[in-house]
Protein backbone atom coordinates (compact mmCIF):
# COMPACT_ATOMS: atom_id res chain seq x y z
CA UNK A 1 0.00 0.00 0.00
CA UNK A 2 1.90 3.16 -0.86
CA UNK A 3 1.19 6.57 0.89
CA UNK A 4 -1.66 7.38 -1.97
CA UNK A 5 -3.42 4.52 -0.80
CA UNK A 6 -3.53 5.60 2.91
CA UNK A 7 -4.24 8.96 2.05
CA UNK A 8 -7.31 6.97 0.32
CA UNK A 9 -7.98 5.11 3.57
CA UNK A 10 -7.68 8.51 5.47
CA UNK A 11 -11.15 9.47 3.81
CA UNK A 12 -12.77 6.11 3.83
CA UNK A 13 -15.24 6.08 6.54
CA UNK A 14 -14.30 4.61 9.56
CA UNK A 15 -18.07 3.51 10.47
CA UNK A 16 -17.72 1.39 7.10
CA UNK A 17 -14.10 0.11 8.29
CA UNK A 18 -15.67 -0.81 11.20
CA UNK A 19 -19.03 -2.65 9.93
CA UNK A 20 -16.41 -4.61 7.63
CA UNK A 21 -14.20 -5.27 10.58
CA UNK A 22 -17.54 -6.75 12.58
CA UNK A 23 -19.23 -8.63 9.93
CA UNK A 24 -15.45 -10.87 9.26
CA UNK A 25 -15.87 -10.89 13.21
CA UNK A 26 -19.15 -12.71 12.96
CA UNK A 27 -17.95 -14.79 9.86
CA UNK A 28 -15.04 -16.27 11.88
CA UNK A 29 -15.16 -15.82 16.00
CA UNK A 30 -16.93 -18.92 16.75
CA UNK A 31 -13.59 -20.25 14.62
CA UNK A 32 -10.58 -18.89 15.83
CA UNK A 33 -11.35 -17.52 19.31
CA UNK A 34 -9.50 -14.44 18.81
CA UNK A 35 -11.30 -12.48 20.79
CA UNK A 36 -11.43 -11.40 24.74
CA UNK A 37 -14.17 -9.12 24.83
CA UNK A 38 -15.38 -6.95 22.11
CA UNK A 39 -18.49 -4.74 22.21
CA UNK A 40 -20.10 -4.11 18.88
CA UNK A 41 -21.89 -0.94 19.69
CA UNK A 42 -19.20 0.13 21.69
CA UNK A 43 -17.14 0.04 18.31
CA UNK A 44 -19.64 1.32 16.54
CA UNK A 45 -19.61 4.60 18.92
CA UNK A 46 -16.29 5.26 18.94
CA UNK A 47 -16.13 4.40 14.62
CA UNK A 48 -18.58 7.69 14.47
CA UNK A 49 -17.01 9.90 16.45
CA UNK A 50 -13.92 8.90 14.65
CA UNK A 51 -15.29 10.03 11.49
CA UNK A 52 -14.61 13.73 12.32
CA UNK A 53 -10.92 13.19 13.07
CA UNK A 54 -8.08 14.10 10.72
CA UNK A 55 -5.45 12.01 12.00
CA UNK A 56 -3.47 9.61 10.04
CA UNK A 57 -4.77 6.93 11.28
CA UNK A 58 -8.67 7.85 10.21
CA UNK A 59 -10.55 4.97 8.73
CA UNK A 60 -8.22 1.78 10.57
CA UNK A 61 -9.72 -0.47 12.84
CA UNK A 62 -7.01 -2.04 15.26
CA UNK A 63 -7.21 -4.60 17.58
CA UNK A 64 -6.20 -4.60 21.13
CA UNK A 65 -4.25 -7.35 22.91
CA UNK A 66 -5.68 -7.87 26.45
CA UNK A 67 -2.50 -6.88 28.38
CA UNK A 68 -2.66 -3.55 27.52
CA UNK A 69 -5.68 -0.62 29.39
CA UNK A 70 -8.76 0.39 27.86
CA UNK A 71 -11.16 2.70 29.88
CA UNK A 72 -14.14 0.99 27.73
CA UNK A 73 -13.23 -2.67 27.92
CA UNK A 74 -11.87 -4.86 30.36
CA UNK A 75 -8.65 -5.84 30.79
CA UNK A 76 -8.21 -9.25 32.15
CA UNK A 77 -4.46 -9.64 31.49
CA UNK A 78 -5.53 -13.04 30.16
CA UNK A 79 -5.94 -14.19 33.81
CA UNK A 80 -9.46 -14.99 35.79
CA UNK A 81 -7.74 -13.17 38.80
CA UNK A 82 -8.49 -9.90 36.65
CA UNK A 83 -12.08 -10.76 35.30
CA UNK A 84 -13.47 -7.59 36.25
CA UNK A 85 -10.61 -5.12 36.24
CA UNK A 86 -11.87 -2.31 34.43
CA UNK A 87 -9.42 -0.22 34.07
CA UNK A 88 -9.96 3.73 34.70
CA UNK A 89 -7.72 5.14 31.85
CA UNK A 90 -6.34 3.96 28.49
CA UNK A 91 -2.82 2.99 28.09
CA UNK A 92 -0.99 5.40 26.42
CA UNK A 93 -0.58 3.53 22.89
CA UNK A 94 -4.68 2.98 22.70
CA UNK A 95 -4.59 7.31 23.99
CA UNK A 96 -2.40 7.62 20.93
CA UNK A 97 -4.67 5.35 18.50
CA UNK A 98 -7.68 7.48 19.07
CA UNK A 99 -5.48 10.84 19.11
CA UNK A 100 -4.60 9.66 15.74
CA UNK A 101 -7.70 8.81 14.39
CA UNK A 102 -7.85 4.57 14.35
CA UNK A 103 -10.92 2.86 16.01
CA UNK A 104 -9.40 0.45 18.97
CA UNK A 105 -11.35 -3.00 18.30
CA UNK A 106 -11.84 -5.39 21.00
CA UNK A 107 -9.41 -6.90 22.68
CA UNK A 108 -7.54 -9.47 21.43
CA UNK A 109 -6.62 -12.91 23.18
CA UNK A 110 -3.23 -13.08 25.11
CA UNK A 111 -2.43 -15.74 27.23
CA UNK A 112 -1.87 -15.68 30.49
CA UNK A 113 0.17 -12.58 31.83
CA UNK A 114 1.58 -13.10 27.86
CA UNK A 115 3.37 -16.39 29.42
CA UNK A 116 3.05 -20.08 27.89
CA UNK A 117 -0.16 -21.72 29.33
CA UNK A 118 -1.85 -22.42 25.66
CA UNK A 119 -5.07 -19.79 24.75
CA UNK A 120 -8.42 -20.42 23.57
CA UNK A 121 -7.34 -19.02 20.39
CA UNK A 122 -7.12 -21.08 17.22
CA UNK A 123 -4.45 -20.50 13.94
CA UNK A 124 -6.75 -19.53 11.39
CA UNK A 125 -4.45 -21.94 8.54
CA UNK A 126 -5.28 -24.82 11.04
CA UNK A 127 -7.49 -24.66 13.67
CA UNK A 128 -5.87 -27.96 15.74
CA UNK A 129 -2.72 -25.88 15.45
CA UNK A 130 -1.66 -22.83 17.65
CA UNK A 131 -1.45 -19.10 16.75
CA UNK A 132 1.74 -18.89 18.82
CA UNK A 133 1.69 -16.72 21.96
CA UNK A 134 1.14 -14.12 23.62
CA UNK A 135 0.00 -12.12 21.41
CA UNK A 136 -2.25 -14.83 19.80
CA UNK A 137 -5.39 -13.22 19.29
CA UNK A 138 -4.14 -10.17 18.11
CA UNK A 139 -2.30 -12.71 15.73
CA UNK A 140 -5.03 -14.69 14.59
CA UNK A 141 -7.35 -11.79 13.86
CA UNK A 142 -4.95 -10.14 11.65
CA UNK A 143 -4.37 -13.45 9.47
CA UNK A 144 -8.48 -13.84 9.39
CA UNK A 145 -8.88 -10.55 7.96
CA UNK A 146 -10.89 -9.32 10.92
CA UNK A 147 -8.45 -6.80 11.36
CA UNK A 148 -5.70 -5.41 9.18
CA UNK A 149 -3.47 -4.35 12.17
CA UNK A 150 -3.58 -4.71 15.69
CA UNK A 151 -0.82 -4.51 18.55
CA UNK A 152 1.15 -6.94 20.55
CA UNK A 153 3.46 -7.35 23.57
CA UNK A 154 6.69 -8.75 23.30
CA UNK A 155 9.01 -10.13 26.56
CA UNK A 156 10.41 -13.34 24.55
CA UNK A 157 8.89 -14.01 21.36
CA UNK A 158 5.07 -13.19 21.37
CA UNK A 159 4.94 -10.72 18.33
CA UNK A 160 7.53 -12.29 15.93
CA UNK A 161 6.21 -16.01 16.79
CA UNK A 162 2.84 -15.75 16.19
CA UNK A 163 3.66 -13.51 13.46
CA UNK A 164 5.41 -16.58 11.64
CA UNK A 165 2.55 -19.14 13.07
CA UNK A 166 -0.22 -17.10 11.55
CA UNK A 167 1.66 -16.16 8.18
CA UNK A 168 1.77 -12.10 8.74
CA UNK A 169 4.14 -9.72 9.64
CA UNK A 170 5.17 -8.88 13.13
CA UNK A 171 7.35 -5.80 13.89
CA UNK A 172 9.09 -5.82 17.41
CA UNK A 173 10.76 -1.99 17.76
CA UNK A 174 13.58 -0.80 20.04
CA UNK A 175 12.71 -1.28 23.30
CA UNK A 176 10.88 2.07 24.62
CA UNK A 177 10.29 3.08 20.48
CA UNK A 178 6.14 2.72 21.30
CA UNK A 179 4.81 3.84 24.95
CA UNK A 180 4.20 1.04 27.64
CA UNK A 181 2.66 3.14 30.34
CA UNK A 182 -0.30 1.76 31.11
CA UNK A 183 0.29 -2.56 30.29
CA UNK A 184 0.76 -5.34 32.85
CA UNK A 185 4.00 -5.37 33.76
CA UNK A 186 5.51 -8.58 33.59
CA UNK A 187 9.42 -7.98 33.08
CA UNK A 188 10.34 -3.76 32.44
CA UNK A 189 13.31 -4.48 31.26
CA UNK A 190 11.88 -6.71 28.51
CA UNK A 191 8.35 -5.85 28.04
CA UNK A 192 8.03 -4.05 24.60
CA UNK A 193 4.65 -2.80 22.46
CA UNK A 194 4.79 -4.43 18.77
CA UNK A 195 2.47 -4.10 15.64
CA UNK A 196 1.10 -7.07 13.79
CA UNK A 197 -0.27 -6.56 10.21
CA UNK A 198 -0.84 -7.59 6.69
CA UNK A 199 0.98 -5.05 4.96
CA UNK A 200 4.39 -3.90 5.81
CA UNK A 201 3.05 -0.39 4.71
CA UNK A 202 0.72 -0.51 7.41
CA UNK A 203 2.68 -1.60 10.00
CA UNK A 204 4.97 1.26 9.28
CA UNK A 205 1.97 3.70 8.62
CA UNK A 206 1.01 2.84 12.68
CA UNK A 207 4.71 2.88 13.64
CA UNK A 208 4.95 6.81 12.45
CA UNK A 209 1.95 7.79 14.00
CA UNK A 210 2.46 6.19 17.69
CA UNK A 211 6.31 6.43 18.01
CA UNK A 212 7.95 8.08 21.12
CA UNK A 213 11.14 8.21 19.13
CA UNK A 214 11.59 10.75 16.14
CA UNK A 215 11.19 9.02 12.45
CA UNK A 216 13.62 9.05 9.87
CA UNK A 217 11.60 10.34 6.92
CA UNK A 218 14.29 9.69 3.63
CA UNK A 219 16.55 6.25 4.87
CA UNK A 220 19.38 5.85 2.48
CA UNK A 221 19.88 2.44 2.68
CA UNK A 222 23.47 1.65 1.26
CA UNK A 223 24.28 -0.35 -1.79
CA UNK A 224 24.48 -3.48 -0.85
CA UNK A 225 22.93 -3.91 2.13
CA UNK A 226 24.76 -5.63 4.35
CA UNK A 227 23.04 -8.71 5.60
CA UNK A 228 24.54 -11.26 8.03
CA UNK A 229 22.69 -15.42 7.66
CA UNK A 230 22.84 -16.37 11.55
CA UNK A 231 22.39 -20.03 11.44
CA UNK A 232 22.11 -20.23 15.91
CA UNK A 233 22.53 -22.98 18.01
CA UNK A 234 19.45 -24.41 17.42
CA UNK A 235 19.99 -25.04 13.44
CA UNK A 236 20.07 -28.80 13.79
CA UNK A 237 16.38 -28.19 15.69
CA UNK A 238 15.18 -26.31 13.29
CA UNK A 239 12.88 -28.29 10.63
CA UNK A 240 14.07 -29.57 7.42
CA UNK A 241 11.73 -27.71 5.36
CA UNK A 242 12.33 -24.44 7.37
CA UNK A 243 15.99 -24.62 6.92
CA UNK A 244 15.84 -25.49 3.08
CA UNK A 245 12.95 -22.19 2.37
CA UNK A 246 15.74 -20.15 5.00
CA UNK A 247 18.39 -21.26 2.72
CA UNK A 248 17.03 -20.38 -1.12
CA UNK A 249 15.74 -16.90 0.58
CA UNK A 250 19.68 -16.33 1.08
CA UNK A 251 20.54 -17.64 -2.16
CA UNK A 252 18.20 -15.45 -3.79
CA UNK A 253 19.17 -12.63 -2.17
CA UNK A 254 22.71 -13.47 -2.83
CA UNK A 255 21.90 -13.83 -6.29
CA UNK A 256 21.27 -9.77 -6.00
CA UNK A 257 24.79 -8.62 -5.45
CA UNK A 258 23.78 -5.11 -5.64
CA UNK A 259 21.25 -4.78 -3.40
CA UNK A 260 22.62 -7.20 -0.97
CA UNK A 261 25.54 -8.02 0.34
CA UNK A 262 24.93 -11.35 2.29
CA UNK A 263 27.60 -13.31 4.68
CA UNK A 264 27.35 -16.25 6.79
CA UNK A 265 27.36 -15.39 10.53
CA UNK A 266 29.81 -16.75 13.08
CA UNK A 267 28.18 -15.09 16.22
CA UNK A 268 25.92 -18.51 16.86
CA UNK A 269 28.06 -18.61 20.54
CA UNK A 270 27.17 -14.99 20.85
CA UNK A 271 23.33 -15.70 19.92
CA UNK A 272 23.37 -18.66 22.33
CA UNK A 273 24.65 -16.46 25.60
CA UNK A 274 22.17 -13.91 25.14
CA UNK A 275 19.69 -16.66 24.21
CA UNK A 276 19.84 -18.29 27.78
CA UNK A 277 20.84 -14.81 29.40
CA UNK A 278 17.05 -13.32 28.29
CA UNK A 279 15.76 -16.08 30.15
CA UNK A 280 17.19 -15.82 33.58
CA UNK A 281 17.00 -12.22 33.39
CA UNK A 282 13.13 -12.41 32.57
CA UNK A 283 12.32 -15.31 34.77
CA UNK A 284 13.39 -13.62 37.63
CA UNK A 285 11.50 -10.19 36.58
CA UNK A 286 8.13 -12.24 36.21
CA UNK A 287 8.65 -13.37 39.37
CA UNK A 288 9.14 -10.38 41.12
CA UNK A 289 6.14 -8.84 38.89
CA UNK A 290 3.69 -11.55 39.70
CA UNK A 291 4.61 -11.96 43.67
CA UNK A 292 0.92 -10.57 44.63
CA UNK A 293 -0.78 -12.93 42.20
CA UNK A 294 1.44 -16.26 43.13
CA UNK A 295 1.03 -15.34 46.85
CA UNK A 296 -3.05 -14.10 46.96
CA UNK A 297 -4.57 -15.99 44.38
CA UNK A 298 -2.00 -19.08 43.79
CA UNK A 299 -5.36 -21.06 43.33
CA UNK A 300 -6.17 -18.83 39.96
CA UNK A 301 -2.70 -19.39 38.28
CA UNK A 302 -2.41 -22.02 35.77
CA UNK A 303 -0.18 -25.13 35.99
CA UNK A 304 1.54 -24.15 33.31
CA UNK A 305 2.22 -21.02 35.48
CA UNK A 306 2.96 -22.45 38.39
CA UNK A 307 5.10 -24.57 37.36
CA UNK A 308 7.45 -22.03 35.82
CA UNK A 309 7.38 -19.64 38.53
CA UNK A 310 8.32 -22.47 40.84
CA UNK A 311 11.49 -22.69 38.48
CA UNK A 312 12.09 -18.90 38.30
CA UNK A 313 12.41 -18.98 42.42
CA UNK A 314 15.24 -21.72 42.11
CA UNK A 315 17.10 -19.17 40.00
CA UNK A 316 20.82 -18.39 41.62
CA UNK A 317 21.17 -14.29 42.05
CA UNK A 318 24.86 -15.07 40.79
CA UNK A 319 23.44 -16.58 37.34
CA UNK A 320 21.49 -13.56 37.36
CA UNK A 321 24.20 -10.84 37.61
CA UNK A 322 25.61 -13.16 35.17
CA UNK A 323 22.78 -12.61 32.93
CA UNK A 324 22.71 -9.23 32.82
CA UNK A 325 26.33 -8.68 32.52
CA UNK A 326 26.75 -10.46 28.97
CA UNK A 327 23.16 -8.77 27.87
CA UNK A 328 24.60 -5.39 29.21
CA UNK A 329 28.02 -6.48 27.29
CA UNK A 330 26.92 -6.47 23.61
CA UNK A 331 24.24 -3.64 23.97
CA UNK A 332 27.81 -1.50 24.79
CA UNK A 333 29.67 -3.32 21.80
CA UNK A 334 26.72 -4.70 19.10
CA UNK A 335 29.36 -5.30 16.37
CA UNK A 336 30.34 -8.41 18.46
CA UNK A 337 26.51 -10.34 17.42
CA UNK A 338 26.66 -8.16 13.99
CA UNK A 339 29.66 -8.52 12.91
CA UNK A 340 30.22 -5.65 10.01
CA UNK A 341 26.37 -6.54 9.14
CA UNK A 342 23.65 -3.85 8.78
CA UNK A 343 20.95 -6.68 9.63
CA UNK A 344 20.69 -10.41 10.98
CA UNK A 345 18.66 -13.30 9.26
CA UNK A 346 17.53 -16.21 11.00
CA UNK A 347 14.51 -18.49 11.45
CA UNK A 348 11.77 -17.03 13.23
CA UNK A 349 10.72 -20.00 14.79
CA UNK A 350 11.63 -23.45 14.85
CA UNK A 351 9.23 -25.14 12.45
CA UNK A 352 5.53 -24.70 11.88
CA UNK A 353 3.11 -23.73 14.23
CA UNK A 354 2.44 -27.05 16.53
CA UNK A 355 -0.46 -28.42 18.07
CA UNK A 356 -2.75 -26.07 20.62
CA UNK A 357 -1.16 -27.53 23.54
CA UNK A 358 1.69 -25.68 23.38
CA UNK A 359 2.48 -22.16 22.08
CA UNK A 360 5.50 -22.88 20.24
CA UNK A 361 9.22 -22.33 21.20
CA UNK A 362 9.96 -18.80 21.70
CA UNK A 363 13.89 -19.85 21.42
CA UNK A 364 15.03 -17.56 18.34
CA UNK A 365 13.06 -14.64 19.33
CA UNK A 366 15.18 -14.24 23.01
CA UNK A 367 18.21 -12.71 22.26
CA UNK A 368 16.57 -10.05 20.46
CA UNK A 369 14.43 -9.26 22.79
CA UNK A 370 16.99 -9.12 25.66
CA UNK A 371 19.04 -6.35 23.52
CA UNK A 372 16.09 -4.42 23.12
CA UNK A 373 16.76 -3.90 18.74
CA UNK A 374 14.25 -3.79 16.12
CA UNK A 375 12.93 -7.37 14.76
CA UNK A 376 10.75 -8.52 12.01
CA UNK A 377 9.17 -10.95 10.96
CA UNK A 378 8.77 -11.80 7.11
CA UNK A 379 6.78 -14.36 5.68
CA UNK A 380 8.07 -16.82 3.48
CA UNK A 381 5.91 -19.52 2.12
CA UNK A 382 4.95 -23.08 3.77
CA UNK A 383 5.65 -26.02 4.89
CA UNK A 384 5.23 -29.46 4.69
CA UNK A 385 1.71 -29.32 6.45
CA UNK A 386 0.37 -26.50 4.75
CA UNK A 387 1.20 -23.60 7.55
CA UNK A 388 3.31 -20.67 7.49
CA UNK A 389 6.88 -20.41 7.15
CA UNK A 390 8.79 -16.77 8.76
CA UNK A 391 12.27 -15.03 7.96
CA UNK A 392 13.21 -13.05 11.04
CA UNK A 393 14.76 -9.86 10.87
CA UNK A 394 16.76 -8.03 12.98
CA UNK A 395 18.81 -4.56 13.14
CA UNK A 396 20.85 -2.97 15.16
CA UNK A 397 20.10 -0.92 18.04
CA UNK A 398 17.87 2.23 16.73
CA UNK A 399 17.75 1.25 13.36
CA UNK A 400 13.54 0.94 13.20
CA UNK A 401 13.43 3.09 9.69
CA UNK A 402 16.16 0.75 8.60
CA UNK A 403 14.80 -2.51 9.06
CA UNK A 404 11.36 -1.31 7.94
CA UNK A 405 12.82 -0.02 4.41
CA UNK A 406 15.18 -2.44 4.27
CA UNK A 407 12.58 -5.29 5.03
CA UNK A 408 10.55 -4.07 2.33
CA UNK A 409 13.21 -4.12 0.01
CA UNK A 410 13.51 -8.16 1.04
CA UNK A 411 10.14 -9.10 0.46
CA UNK A 412 10.12 -7.54 -2.59
CA UNK A 413 13.15 -9.61 -3.80
CA UNK A 414 11.74 -12.57 -2.39
CA UNK A 415 8.45 -12.46 -4.14
CA UNK A 416 6.53 -12.06 -0.56
CA UNK A 417 5.55 -8.29 -0.07
CA UNK A 418 2.22 -9.13 -0.76
CA UNK A 419 0.77 -12.26 1.39
CA UNK A 420 -1.67 -14.88 1.50
CA UNK A 421 -4.72 -15.08 3.95
CA UNK A 422 -6.19 -18.59 4.70
CA UNK A 423 -9.52 -19.89 3.44
CA UNK A 424 -11.36 -20.61 7.32
CA UNK A 425 -12.29 -23.89 7.36
CA UNK A 426 -13.81 -26.15 10.56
Amino acid sequence: MSMTDFAARNKTSSQAAAEAALARYEQTEDLIQAFAHLDKEQVRRVAKDQEQSTGPLKGLVVGIKDLINTADAPATYGSPIYQDNRPTQDAAIVQALRAAGAVPFGKTVTTEFALFSPPKTRNPWNLEHTPGGSSSGSAAAVAANVVPVALGTQTAGSVVRPATFCGIYGFKPSFGALPTEGLKTISPSLDTLGILGQRLEDIRHVFNALRTTPEVPHILLQAPLRLSFLHTPWWPDIATDLRDRLETAVAHLQADSSQFEVETSDKDNAFGALTHAQQAVMGAEVLAHLSQERQHHAAQLSPVLQTYLDKCAQTNPAELIQAQSTIDHVKRQPDLIFGNADLILSAAALGEAPTRDTTGDPVLCRAWTALGIPCINLPIGFGSHGLPLGLQVAARPGQDDLLLEAATRIAHRLGTLTIALPELRS
